[in-house]
């Protein structure tokens, strides 16, 4: 048997937000596959949410599969069960948490019961950690959790700049028409307006903190020894084949749900990434209905929306007559409880389960689930190509626009409710979505979609062929990492 201290050693630290959480784990559950030591590090925040969530056991993994946290530098906080400010998040991090994370990689390669880290991955917009990892002479690739798509928009924020494009000249531009602009000159992302750039564009402020941060932590993907997108070939081919032009070192390994799925089982499948508590209620109430009857809504981890637009969503939901499954964060409501309108619940109750979250994977996999009214996050938009399910896009911020025009416009898996959200609209769309002929034809194109992702991470093909390259580099490449 090998030694521990021949052993590779991977250590794969996220951003603290569940979009970014989620991919990593599959990440790091697959490596530790192919014999790779794994550290994970969380926030202190989410380490204790984990805790909270999964119970005081659920991060205690194997002896080669263990959970570090770092601080995030953000004062403390009175709710340890809410997203945190995504901006204020990571601007503290990169100025409070590569100090932490030195330390951490300086403990475990000093440790006698680990082997010595080989290699880091780190998140996309955490390139502090890829800076403190190259510092140490440790081989670091960067994993933007995007689309690639999306990631490629971020990656000419700079461009967009000196074009004149954004800041834009007040905030009248937001409504006048401005961001239906054509972008015709980035590459690979034919056919986008204005509009379906990364929403951080849509700003006055030169200084804006997500316009410079996320713009500059993409530039920085080009210093890393490799990067990593969960998407597959077939799906964003336009968009890979213009990223390799700037990445040689790049590996397109998703959807990574299916790749976990065909692992062998182990005491790993107890580690989950969800960050609240799991509403497993509803699957039995999925079993009870027929396939492709129900509607399932859920808008993710960070989108908050007004009072008024929950209404709107609720009544909507309520008048399409449809069975419906709404998960609904305690923090949807924007500086408030997510409080659903008088009569909603009476009205629905024989056809509607509220769930606080749920195992999106298992619900999206399910027969009976026949549309889903996404934020487009793109682990929601993956999951639901896996599970062959369309799609109802209401974007909320950052890439999320990006990956609603590629859904609607260019997979034809979608259809968009408009920003300023009506019960009218959104009783008309799951009308149309479930039982219309635009339905019909999105149905069959997402089930095109869903076998097209299965073949791509088939023995041999694209995606299992780019995670089998990742693995061989992150053995081989600590040789080679300053000779690009």
């Amino acid at each position: 048997m090998e030694s521990a201290s021949a052993r590779p050693h991977a250590v794969l630290i996220p951003q603290p937000a569940q979009g970014h959480v989620t991919p990593m784990l599959q990440l790091a559950k697959l490596l530790h596959s192919t014999g790779f030591y794994i550290t994970y590090v969380n926030s202190e925040y989410n380490q204790r949410r984990f805790l909270q969530s999964r119970g005081s056991k659920s991060l205690n993994g194997l002896d080669d599969f263990h959970f570090e946290s770092i601080p995030d530098g953000l004062p403390p906080s009175d709710d340890d069960d809410v997203t945190q400010d995504i901006a204020e998040l990571c601007v503290s991090m990169t100025r409070n948490s590569g100090a932490p994370f030195r330390e951490l990689l300086i403990r475990l390669n000093n440790s006698t019961s680990e082997p010595p880290v080989t290699c880091v991955i780190a998140d996309g917009v955490m390139s502090f950690a890829q800076r403190v990892a190259e510092e140490l002479g440790i081989l670091a690739l960067v994993f933007w959790t995007t689309s690639a798509c999306g990631f490629m928009g971020y990656l000419h924020f700079s461009e967009l700049i000196e074009r004149g494009y954004t800041p834009l000249k007040d905030e009248s531009y937001l409504t006048n028409g401005y961001l239906d602009t054509p972008i015709d000159w980035i590459p690979g992302m034919q056919g986008i307006r204005l509009k379906d750039i990364p929403s951080f564009i849509r700003t006055t402020n030169h200084y804006d903190t997500m316009l410079n941060f996320d713009g500059g932590e993409a530039q920085n993907a080009l210093k890393a020894q490799g990067l990593i997108l969960n998407t597959f070939e077939s799906l964003e081919h336009e968009v890979i084949s213009a990223l390799r032009q700037s990445f040689p070192r790049l590996y397109t390994i998703g959807p990574l749900p299916l790749l976990v799925n065909n692992l062998q089982p182990s005491k790993l499948d107890l580690i989950g990434s969800n960050l609240w508590r799991e509403d497993t209620a509803c699957i039995g109430w999925l079993d009870t209905h027929k396939p492709r009857s129900v509607m399932y809504v859920n808008f993710g981890s960070i989108t908050v929306m007004t009072a008024e637009h929950l209404s709107e969503f609720a009544w909507g939901l309520a008048n399409s007559m449809h069975p419906f499954l709404w998960v609904i964060r305690p923090d949807l409501i924007s500086g408030g409880k997510a409080i659903l309108p008088e009569g909603f619940r009476s009205q629905t109750k024989d056809r509607g389960v509220l769930a606080s979250w749920c195992p999106q994977d298992k619900v999206l996999s399910h027969p009976s689930v026949g549309v889903f009214l996404t934020h487009s996050g793109w682990n929601s938009t993956l999951e639901s190509i896996c599970g062959g399910v369309p799609m109802i896009c209401w974007p909320f911020f950052a890439e999320q626009p990006t990956n609603c025009r590629y859904v609607c416009a260019k997979w034809e898996i979608g259809l968009e409710i408009d920003a300023n959200v009506r019960r009218a609209e959104v009783e008309s769309l799951v009308r149309e979505a479930m039982e219309g002929k635009k339905g019909k034809d999105m149905k069959l194109n997402a089930m095109e979609w869903k076998e097209k992702a299965e073949e791509a991470i088939k023995q041999g093909k694209h995606s299992c062929k780019d995670f089998d390259e990742l693995v061989l580099f992150l053995l081989t490449g600590s040789n080679l990492k300053h000779t690009t």
